[in-house]
């Protein structure tokens, strides 16, 4: 089951034993399991990198506890960096209901029915920072995402200035970014996030 209030180990920012075996366990078992997403990278590497980043593998603990499903996506030679994206199939489940921002999320308190938060403020707290849209359809070409759901997307400035924020889905077998007033919640919307280890 997806909780979307963090633990009480979750506000120390650390894990426990057996949490942190549990996490590396499921890391392990999806990026043996989707090796077309991270071809000639090793899974031993990338865990090391974890291993000497506590506070990176609470983040992926974040992600996953809100059904994300992270996985390693790149390895960037140049930093040595390895970068997990959310690849849940739908956009995690843990994460929907929310506004793009704060600013979009304050704007709803007039309303009857207000967001579960927003994606900016939420991905700030787990560590994570929103897919860009080149991000979004690099994790698109590694399979099909958002076929039902939709994801919000770091928007540019000029955008979000004058009222909007982006998201992004797969339909009809295509990539789409669209536009949205940044007070705009569904539920079916949640964001996608990016983590460099």
């Amino acid at each position: 089951m997806i909780m979307r209030k963090p633990s009480i180990v979750a506000f120390k920012k650390g894990l426990l034993p057996e949490q942190r075996e549990d996490l590396l366990k499921t890391l392990k078992a999806r990026f043996e399991k989707n090796m077309n997403r991270h071809k000639g990278l090793d899974w031993a590497k990338a865990q090391a990198k974890l291993e000497a980043t506590p506070g990176k593998l609470w983040s992926l603990h974040e992600m996953e506890r809100t059904g994300g499903e992270p996985d390693v996506v790149i390895h960037d030679k140049k930093t040595g960096e390895y970068i997990f994206y959310d690849c849940s199939a739908e956009s995690p489940e843990g994460r929907r209901n929310v506004c793009y921002d704060r600013e979009g999320q304050e704007a709803r308190k007039k309303q009857r029915v207000h967001p579960e938060g927003n994606a900016i403020d939420m991905a700030a707290s787990m560590g994570l920072e929103l897919l860009t849209e080149e991000q979004y359809r690099e994790l698109q070409r590694l399979g099909d995402f958002d076929t039902k759901t939709s994801s919000w997307v770091k928007t540019p400035p000029a955008i979000r200035t004058l009222g909007g924020a982006l998201f992004a889905d797969r339909r009809y077998g295509t990539v789409f970014v669209y536009h949205n007033s940044a007070p705009s919640f569904y539920g079916v919307r949640a964001f996608r996030g990016s983590l460099r280890v």
